[in-house]
């Protein structure tokens, strides 16, 4: 029998790096994590949107945040394939701060196969000064590969950072960072910071 009165539903897909957990609330994706398991997810996403999360499985079968799962799934496969997704994923960031909302929208808007640098993303949100505050939303970003924070590289053309050492070391998140670049077809010459 279905639960009702969920905020979210979950899939597991895979990942580039291992595993994908993916969380869908009425208003898209709300988060994407590797590096963690089914259960820690969850209830991260359980702690951030403030109710109930539950497998896509335990949902009912006429749900459409599954629809919403489906394409995320998608577009990810394409991304690892190295093909332009077509379209985009909704994503929720209702719960974000507003700084944070605006960056992670902003970025949404940077096209694969294209970077823009800290600087660019905080010009175009209307805080020109602001390029090291534009990393630190960055680093917060839940949504990961469907908000592509990958794209975002210093100003100097060099890769950056990525991901606040989240996903293990600061080397391994920029290899990481590299990687999707270059899947792409961006290669990011320079240090790395």
């Amino acid at each position: 029998m279905p639960i009702v009165g969920a905020v979210a539903i979950t899939r597991t897909v895979p990942g580039p790096w291992g595993p994908l957990h993916l969380a869908a609330t009425e208003r898209g994706i709300a988060a994407a994590e590797s590096h963690t398991t089914e259960s820690a997810f969850r209830a991260m996403v359980t702690r951030r949107l403030g109710g109930p999360v539950v497998d896509e499985a335990d949902a009912a079968p006429d749900d459409p945040r599954r629809l919403t799962l489906d394409d995320a799934a998608a577009f990810i496969g394409m991304m690892q394939a190295g093909q332009a997704p077509a379209g985009r994923v909704p994503v929720d960031l209702e719960d974000r701060p507003a700084w944070d909302q605006r960056v992670l929208l902003a970025v949404t808007e940077v096209p694969w196969g294209r970077t823009a640098s800290y600087g660019e993303i905080a010009r175009r949100i209307g805080m020109p000064r602001a390029a090291r505050a534009v990393g630190g939303a960055l680093g917060r970003n839940p949504i990961s590969l469907l908000v592509p924070c990958h794209r975002i590289i210093a100003s100097d053309g060099t890769i950056g950072g990525y991901g606040a050492d989240a996903w293990g070391s600061a080397h391994e998140a920029l290899e990481r960072k590299r990687t999707l670049l270059t899947r792409e077809g961006v290669h990011v010459a320079g240090p790395d910071r």
